[in-house]
């Protein structure tokens, strides 16, 4: 029975890409996915470096049909429902940047159309793949989150390492300011206080 569930688990479980892909200035990156009717899509990205951290989206259904669109998005998560079958088409487009590439990290989660078999024990056995469906999903779910934790920890210890950089090379910009004006005060009172003999 445990075999059973490891394998049931293993052949429900959904199929996952993550990549990580750089954008250049004035270029737009697509891909796409081929699918049935009634597949269930989910997009989900993240700007990890570049600019303000932002960058156009476009989905387009096989029918040329504009399914979702944003504009200068950080990051974001939609799902949806093929349409029809087709090819889908997901770009990302950074043409309004003008010498930055931005890097995005992106899953596109495809999952598999809903078919319920009869099986030979009937109502337990889809009940069955039904329960393992609902587990795949949630681990599914915990996969995504780990990999947008990640992004995020990566992102916000460059953003820390980036300030703390700064903060250096101000301090010592200050301290180098505060030693000239030092020997700047000492060299014009010496010259103040100078005794000068009319010959």
């Amino acid at each position: 029975m445990k075999y059973l569930i490891i394998l049931s688990l293993l052949y429900f479980f959904e199929p996952i890409y993550g990549y990580f892909i750089t954008v250049d200035a004035h270029a737009e990156e697509c891909f796409f996915d081929k699918v049935e009717d009634g597949t269930k899509m989910s997009l989900t990205f993240e700007i990890a470096e570049g600019g303000f951290l932002d960058i156009d989206v476009r989905i387009v259904g096989p029918d040329g049909k504009v399914i979702y669109t944003g504009e200068r998005e950080t990051s974001g998560k939609y799902t949806f429902a093929a349409h029809t079958p087709g090819v889908y088409t997901y770009c990302f487009s950074n043409k309004m940047s003008t010498m930055t590439p931005k890097v995005v990290m992106f899953n596109m989660q495809i999952g598999e159309p809903t078919k319920h078999e009869p099986g030979k024990e009937g109502e337990s056995t889809s009940k069955l793949e039904d329960m393992i469906r609902e587990l795949s999903g949630a681990l599914t779910g915990v996969k995504h989150e780990q990999e947008y934790m990640q992004l995020r920890d990566r992102i916000h210890r460059s953003i820390n390492e980036s300030t703390n950089s700064r903060v250096v090379m101000w301090s010592f910009f200050e301290a180098l300011i505060l030693v000239a004006m030092t020997l700047g005060q000492v060299y014009y009172l010496k010259r103040f206080f100078e005794v000068r003999r009319v010959v």
